[in-house]
């Protein structure tokens, strides 16, 4: 297998799931830490506003659990990708091997930034509501 199609095919699987889990842990904010943020604050009319706005957040709040198992999986998997290339060369060529350098780091500040986002929907969906009552 050339060195090329390595680093586009381990390129697009880590940039991918690093993308899904980010988009899943953001889906964890606004499906169950945001309401729960927001009646904790005392703005309850604000949620009240901001469901009559967006009706389907009630219809995905249903679902948080599974949001959260699918999210986490995504997580997971998003993780493995990146610890699995890794260690893996980059390209020989300066521009490239620069460029495969930036993408590591753009993938494992995505990866950092979505694990962090998934635990504090996590905190706010489950734990908040135990703290705090």
């Amino acid at each position: 297998m050339s060195e090329k199609l390595i680093v586009k095919k381990l390129s697009f699987s880590q940039f991918t799931g690093t993308f899904l889990s980010l988009f899943t842990s953001f889906s964890t904010l606004i499906c169950c830490a945001l309401p729960v943020l927001l009646v904790t604050l005392g703005m309850g009319a604000s949620l009240a506003s901001l469901i009559s706005l967006f009706p389907w957040i009630v219809v995905v709040s249903k679902y948080k659990i599974q949001i959260f198992i699918f999210a986490g999986f995504l997580l997971l998997i998003s993780a493995y990708s990146f610890w699995q290339g890794k260690y893996l060369p980059c390209p020989s060529d300066p521009v490239k091997a620069k460029s495969c350098s930036r993408l590591r780091t753009i993938n494992l500040i995505m990866l950092i930034i979505s694990t962090i986002i998934y635990f504090v929907g996590f905190f706010f969906a489950f734990l908040a509501v135990k703290i705090f009552n």
